[in-house]
């Protein structure tokens, strides 16, 4: 299949078209042209703020395969990350059984080979994501995983976040942790403050994630090594991050694009579809998020992405499972929540570059003989999103029905084009 692009504006800093508008044509999946003349190809596509970039990559998102499909499974999580302008998604190993071994590793490997979007596998830290006794990394690095972590279960124990870190160094890998003290949030509901105690529910302290990030990164000091942070949600947080770069750490960290669209006090109260961890903090933690991300403390941009079914999410707040899906929402919740502070330029590069770099993953280049790996969309249109045509098998988004700003046309990867 051949694809034009029609006076599509690139966002592609290492691209000698960066911020240019051009045409562009796909032939078999290879850029063969980019210019101003016109093509002729078996599908063009326009619009009036046409723009594309290097295919964006997401660093935190939970898929239900196996063992949860009733939840999510590879094939709908595909979809939905294609809909949603990924062409790269890194696995998280909270799955049934926990990825863990060489054979989970494969199975996300060989079940993303056909799908327009690359799976990639993460592996679990720990056995069975519990914090205790550590899995065999090198083996799991050797069979695919592409870095090592609890996932949504935060790492308690300091001695093994060290002994962790430690063996890491083995082969360059890379360790990421969710910072929460669990039992400084334990039967927590919503974020810990003036919104919680008027509505009488236990709070989620930003202290719990403070603590944590402050002790990670005593410990990196210590053991060196490379640490991600994932889903960092706090002023505090953000802070002690931007001194531990400054000091020569080797510390990145991601924030959901949710993070800064909600406060505590602008939430919904009592709908489950609200209900994340990490919560929606105050409006300067908000404030914070977007300082971090604008001056490069805060690394990434993640979808966050953790469906739930019916079961799971319509009950009583306190008893409803944490968690929202965003894979397909989560560029125009950023484009709509942060670019007063954050240039779209910057919210691209830390969907793509950025990822990729802390991943060590391979960068794609837009240029003519290159593989097409890109993401099409125009910040500028706006849509709703449709609890009948949503992708994912989630029912948990706190959009559904909204008009957001900012759309995903569609992706080119593997040779594959998906539009929306």
């Amino acid at each position: 299949m051949n694809i034009f692009l029609r006076a599509a504006t690139i966002y592609h800093p290492a691209s000698k078209h960066h911020l240019q508008q051009q045409n562009i044509l796909i032939e078999q999946g290879k850029i063969t042209y980019i210019g101003p003349d016109e093509k002729q190809a078996d599908t063009t596509i326009a619009a009036d703020n046409l723009c594309v970039s290097a295919g964006w990559v997401d660093m935190f998102a939970v898929t239900g395969e196996p063992g949860l499909e009733h939840k999510e499974d590879l094939q709908s999580m595909a979809q939905a990350a294609a809909a949603g302008g990924f062409t790269e998604v890194l696995c998280l190993p909270n799955v049934n059984p926990v990825v863990q071994t060489k054979g989970a590793i494969n199975y996300i490997r060989n079940r993303s080979l056909q799908l327009p979007v690359t799976l990639h596998p993460t592996a679990a830290v720990t056995m069975e994501a519990e914090g205790k006794e550590l899995t065999e990394m090198i083996d799991l690095k050797q069979a695919g995983a592409i870095a090592f972590t609890d996932g949504t279960h935060p790492i308690q124990g300091a001695e093994v976040m060290v002994k962790a870190l430690q063996y890491l160094q083995l082969f360059d890998g890379l360790l990421l942790n969710r910072p929460e003290n669990t039992r400084l949030t334990a039967f927590g509901q919503m974020h810990e403050g003036v919104a919680s105690t008027m509505l009488g529910m236990k709070g989620l302290p930003a202290l719990a994630e403070e603590t944590i990030v402050a002790r990670d990164l005593q410990l990196l000091a210590y053991t060196g090594g490379k640490l991600h942070f994932s889903l960092i949600s706090t002023k505090g947080a953000v802070e002690s991050i931007r001194k531990a770069k400054a000091d020569g750490l080797q510390v990145t960290c991601d924030v959901a694009s949710y993070q800064a669209a909600f406060t505590d006090e602008t939430i919904a109260p009592f709908d489950t579809n609200y209900k994340v961890n990490p919560p929606f903090r105050s409006a300067a933690d908000a404030e914070a998020i977007k300082q971090g991300l604008a001056d490069g403390t805060i690394d990434a941009i993640v979808s966050g992405h953790q469906p739930h079914d019916t079961e799971a999410k319509k009950l009583e707040f306190d008893l409803a499972e944490f968690g929202i899906i965003n894979l397909e929402t989560a560029f125009a919740v950023a484009n709509a929540s942060l670019t007063d502070a954050v240039p779209l330029e910057t919210i691209v590069d830390k969907l793509t570059t950025a990822p990729r770099t802390i991943l060590q993953l391979p960068q794609p280049t837009i240029a003519e003989g290159a593989e097409a790996n890109l993401t099409i969309f125009d910040p500028t249109q706006s849509w709703v999103y449709d609890e009948s045509t949503a992708r994912s098998k989630g029912v948990n988004s706190p959009f559904f029905g909204q008009q957001l700003t900012g759309r995903v046309i569609g992706i080119i990867h593997k040779g594959q084009l998906v539009l929306n």
